[in-house]
């Protein structure tokens, strides 16, 4: 495990709500709530770097993604399966439900 994430059982469900309230980093996880792995330099609304930094920065610190370095690139992605575990429902209840597909 990268020492920068902190294993979910070390981490207030006060931190992981911290992090959630922020609008942006609602707005990355739910980006990240798909699955899979994003270059950090794509998420969430258009930003200065040092601004997408620090958010990206508080959800790792409150353990919700796990950052892997490819080369000079970050890639990102959320913990659900570990988020789900420590915290049920958590991740459903913040998340906006998916819209239906039109008919």
């Amino acid at each position: 495990m990268n020492p920068d994430e902190p294993a979910l059982t070390e981490v207030p469900v006060t931190a992981v709500l911290f992090a959630l309230a922020d609008p942006v980093r609602l707005q990355i996880v739910g980006e990240l709530s798909g699955g899979g792995e994003h270059p950090c330099g794509h998420l969430g609304p258009d930003m200065p770097k040092a601004t997408r930094s620090h958010h990206l920065k508080v959800l790792r610190e409150a353990g919700l993604t796990s950052t892997r370095r490819e080369g000079t690139t970050k890639f990102v992605r959320l913990r659900a399966q570990e988020v789900g575990e420590r915290f049920p429902g958590l991740l459903d209840a913040v998340l906006p439900v998916p819209a239906e597909p039109a008919r």
